[in-house]
């Protein structure tokens, strides 16, 4: 097993930037309070503690807030919204407040800032017509992830799935776009609620079924999969035990394997040894960024197996079982970095394989070689320089070098990026990178540069 840390930053210049068994009913999908009033305080708002007795407002149940929102004067205000500036939140609470309801005025202020964060994972054409809540927003698959685990399910014969703990219908939504039917299942009334509005908004209600009910009693004979997304967030944050999902990992095991096919999102960080062995294990990158690991059980899928996918390409590397630890030896002149789904899969040594290489430690997952290697699965670097850990011995370097713009990564170092750019002082045209790691357990400093894939 390869043990691994890895941060990357960009430092510049400093004037150019910077089993079977009971189960409690469940929680639903993550803790709700989206539409409490925020922002200014007003006499009429009985979030204001100074409020006047008996000035109790309605909308101050979330599900009335909501309700609310999705009327025609929280629908005006949540157009009006739209591109506003949370900067300027006082000054424009104060406004509308003069014309629309206190509480319906933050409900609307708190459903906009969440709408502005959920483009990052919806795009802005949807998130705009969607509703959130705050750990829907959280908690959501991003679109790119959904839309690809809804081609998978697609590609296996799938035409309708029960969505257990389908929060704000973010999986629903790309399953329903994939042409699957969707029973979406959430415990929360106000979760059940918003998915059950964003599939009208956007013209899916037609294929998604919302029910709010435990998903523990509900039925899924009927359908072709399940797929099961896990609260893995608490009231201390996140969980990393699956026994302490809601529901735990076992039971949604357990209804996975009563169903033809089934899908399970986990948290990528899942020990190996936690994952059942009736499963396949697939490790998703978006963008060079971890986002989850899925479970695959049923026809279609490897039991046992690992695959690492890398989106928006979505080129995969898998492999039917772990091989055999990779060799280690001196650095070449080049260094691979495995994606950190290939890392999570623990598919380095599969890389090792391929490239014709070695790792320049037992516990980093770093890759060299002598040779070029071209792979979707890995950033290749082509090594000038190896040093001793020495801090001023790599400012003298870079300077010699007239390296204005420096890259540092890291594995298996305690420095910090930060206090390597207060130490350098970087001036000069050229850039590098600098690799901060272990070679044969020694500190050492790696400085290169990347080089081009040709499969780009």
């Amino acid at each position: 097993m390869i043990l691994d840390t890895d941060s990357s930053r960009t430092i510049t210049r400093p004037d150019t930037a910077a089993g079977p068994r009971a189960v409690p009913r469940l929680a639903h999908n993550g803790p709700v309070n989206a539409f409490a009033p925020t922002g200014p305080t007003d006499p009429r708002d009985p979030s204001n503690p100074s409020a006047p007795s008996g000035a109790a407002d309605p909308l101050t149940d979330p599900l009335a807030a909501f309700t609310a929102l999705r009327a025609p004067e929280g629908t005006a205000l949540l157009t009006e919204l739209r591109s506003y500036d949370p900067a300027q939140e006082l000054a424009t609470a104060t406004r509308l407040r003069r014309s629309h309801p206190a509480a319906l005025v933050s409900a609307a202020l708190g459903q906009a800032r969440l709408r502005q964060r959920a483009v990052a994972k919806f795009g802005a054409e949807d998130a705009y017509r969607m509703f959130f809540t705050p750990n829907g927003v959280e908690q959501a698959t991003r679109t790119s992830v959904a839309t690809y685990r809804a081609g998978r399910f697609a590609a296996a014969g799938v035409r309708s799935v029960a969505d257990l703990c389908c929060g704000i219908g973010g999986d629903a939504i790309a399953l329903a776009r994939g042409g699957i039917s969707v029973l979406a299942v959430d415990r929360d009334p106000l979760t059940a609620e918003v998915a059950r509005a964003n599939a009208a908004a956007l013209g899916l209600d037609a294929l998604i079924e919302v029910r709010c009910a435990d998903v523990t009693e509900i039925d899924t004979a009927a359908y072709d999969a399940v797929f099961v997304d896990p609260a893995r967030r608490g009231g201390r944050g996140r969980i990393f035990d699956p026994e302490a999902y809601s529901p735990p990992l076992s039971w949604a095991t357990g209804a996975a394997l009563k169903a033809p096919r089934a899908a399970l999102k986990i948290a990528p960080g899942i020990p190996h040894e936690a994952v059942p062995a009736q499963a396949e294990a697939e490790w998703i990158s978006d963008g060079g960024d971890v986002k989850e690991a899925v479970l695959w059980f049923g026809e279609g899928f490897t039991a046992g197996s690992y695959r690492a996918t890398l989106l928006p390409a979505g080129a995969t590397l898998s492999a039917p079982a772990a091989l055999p630890a990779p060799p280690v030896g001196p650095v070449g002149r080049y260094l691979h970095e495995p994606d950190g789904a290939v890392i999570r899969a623990h598919l380095v040594a599969d890389i090792v394989e391929r490239s014709g290489g070695r790792l320049i430690d037992e516990t980093i997952a770093y890759v060299t070689s002598d040779e070029p290697y071209d792979s979707p699965y890995t950033s290749a670097y082509e090594i000038t320089d190896r040093l001793p850990f020495n801090m001023k011995k790599l400012k003298a370097l870079l300077r010699e070098r007239k390296v204005g713009v420096l890259t540092v990564k890291k594995r298996g170092s305690a420095v910090e990026p930060e206090e390597l750019r207060r130490k350098m002082k970087l001036q000069g045209p050229n850039a590098a990178t600098v690799f901060l790691t272990r070679v044969a357990g020694a500190p050492t400093m790696l400085i290169g540069h990347p080089v081009r894939p040709e499969w780009s």
